[in-house]
């Protein structure tokens, strides 16, 4: 896609966000209308093709596009990430007549979310219950999921789930029979917006084309690729925290003053600003590498998105920590860009595989790398 074309998708955005993202963290609900507008634009899955209405940007220009959005408002990069995760497993594993229909329709204003967490199976994702069974001309799905991001605003859930020692991926309208979403009670720490809701399926009849590809795919390899987009958006959804943690620290570094000159020219302050600076280019360079690997069909494209995600996400929190320590009281404020930075942040090092989990798949690869030759 031409450059020009990329700005003018940002400007868009900037646009339909403005400053109301305050308002969005305090309310704890983002407007459909402007998520049905966005994913009508092919801005929630913007590497879907133009020949499904997609924007067709590669790795790297949907990764800049989802950092801008992560910089805004990250409870509306959560929903784009779901919604694009969605959208990647229906190119991945669906046929050609489900990649025309729901592609289409995920770029015509439907919104979309994937239902990976269960009570017993978080990090633990070969710990899931959810049962997938075909009965003739059906396919039937019961289980339960936890923290479904956008559930609350979806017209589609991709759910996971078993099929026997397989796995499959079933598109479950919300409005099917035997389908409860059952709100969180309780305000959330971060993404307060993204509507995160727990989803029952009771014995959830539906045609069997609703199977992505006939179901049957190799559990891990199911796991693995589905997750792999998810954190290399989450990483460039990070990266776009950093990117506004650091804004919001220099403007107010430069503009407040103490014991009579800005408090940017202060050495502990300005030591706070240089990690933050280096905070965004590691993390900005960080996810390049995986974007390029993603691009390439690299060997090592996984392993690149664990880090991606890994390292962004703790540049993350280190970097909302810093930004609210520069702004004081300042940014103490609930709703403020770095306090929901602070809390949103966090919530990074959980999702798509927590630190130790990413920590544990860098250190398997590391130890499965042949020895160097010893001098």
């Amino acid at each position: 896609m031409p450059e020009t074309a990329v700005l003018d998708d940002r400007a868009l955005i900037g646009d339909l966000i403005g400053d109301r993202a305050e308002e969005w963290d305090l309310t704890g609900e983002l407007p459909v209308g402007l998520l049905r507008d966005l994913g009508a634009r092919g801005l929630l899955c913007a590497e879907v093709p133009e020949a499904f209405g997609g924007l067709g940007l590669d790795s790297r220009e949907s990764g800049e596009l989802t950092a801008y959005v992560g910089s805004l408002c990250s409870s509306t990069r959560s929903i784009m990430t779901s919604h694009g995760m969605a959208a990647w497993m229906v190119s991945r594993f669906g046929d050609r007549a489900q990649r025309k229909g729901y592609l289409t329709e995920l770029t015509s204003g439907q919104l979309a979310a994937v239902g990976f967490s269960e009570p017993g199976a978080g990090s633990d994702l070969g710990a899931m219950r959810t049962e997938i069974r075909r009965d003739g001309d059906d396919v039937v799905v019961t289980g339960e999921k936890k923290w479904v991001t956008g559930a609350r605003y979806a017209d589609q859930l991709m759910i996971l789930g078993r099929m026997g020692e397989a796995g499959g991926v079933v598109a479950v309208p919300v409005t099917a029979p035997g389908v409860e979403l059952v709100p969180i009670s309780t305000p959330v720490l971060g993404c307060r917006a993204a509507g995160h809701w727990h989803v029952r399926l009771n014995e959830v009849r539906l045609p069997a084309d609703h199977l992505l590809g006939g179901g049957g795919q190799d559990l891990s390899m199911l796991f693995t690729t589905a997750l792999a987009y998810g954190r290399i958006s989450v990483a460039w959804g990070c990266t776009g925290i950093v990117r506004a943690c650091l804004r919001a620290a220099t403007e107010h570094a430069r503009e407040r003053e103490q014991f009579g000159k800005p408090i940017g020219e202060h050495q502990l302050v300005a030591r706070h600003l240089a990690d933050l600076l280096v905070a965004e280019q590691v993390a900005t360079r960080v996810c390049e590498h995986a974007s390029a690997a993603w691009q390439s069909f690299s060997p090592d494209m996984v392993i690149a998105t664990v880090l991606a995600k890994h390292v962004s996400a703790g540049h993350a929190a280190d970097a909302a920590a810093t930004a609210v320590q520069v702004l004081g009281s300042a940014g103490a404020t609930d709703g403020h860009v770095v306090a929901r930075a602070y809390r949103d942040a966090k919530l990074m090092e959980l999702i798509e595989g927590s630190n130790e989990i990413c920590q544990l798949i860098l250190a398997g690869h590391a130890l499965s790398q042949p020895q160097g030759t010893r001098s």
